[in-house]
């Protein structure tokens, strides 16, 4: 162990590992390190007002990242976070609804079509080109349309 870390006071380290993984979660949010960090910074304040040894602070630690991790959880599955656009980053998904140009005309299934300033690939009923599609879904990154 480094000589400063030695002489460090055991709250100390346990609220600075408490911040560095709050930290951590907002480099990489998975909304798990948060509740560790949060553990972590109450075993800091119960070692700072407590004096007790490391074994003791340890399994502080493991029982309350239990218990945070368990509850968040538990909480979570009961209390869902909805999307306020759930088809975010599915552009697929955002283009149900539209009525589009067939750019090829649809044969045995295939076709492709105008969106924005590209094409995408489409499967539904044969139709000629130029013909007026509207979106009903998606396969993968190939749009489902039926005739408009």
């Amino acid at each position: 162990m480094p000589g400063w870390l030695s002489h460090m006071d055991p709250h100390w380290v346990w609220l600075s590992l408490g911040v560095l993984l709050a930290a951590a979660e907002i480099v990489m949010p998975g909304f798990f390190l948060i509740w560790l960090g949060a553990a972590a910074v109450v075993t800091g304040v119960i070692a700072w007002i407590v004096p007790i040894g490391i074994p003791a602070q340890l399994g502080i630690f493991a029982l309350l990242s239990f218990v945070a991790l368990y509850g968040a959880r538990r909480w979570l599955k009961a209390n869902p976070i909805a999307s306020a656009d759930p088809h975010l980053n599915q552009r697929g998904g955002r283009l149900v609804g539209e009525v589009l140009t067939l750019t090829r005309a649809i044969e045995d299934g295939r076709g492709r079509a105008k969106v924005g300033d590209g094409e995408w690939p489409v499967r539904g009923p044969d139709a000629p080109e130029g013909s007026k599609v509207r979106v009903t879904g998606t396969d993968g990154n190939v749009l489902v349309v039926e005739l408009a």
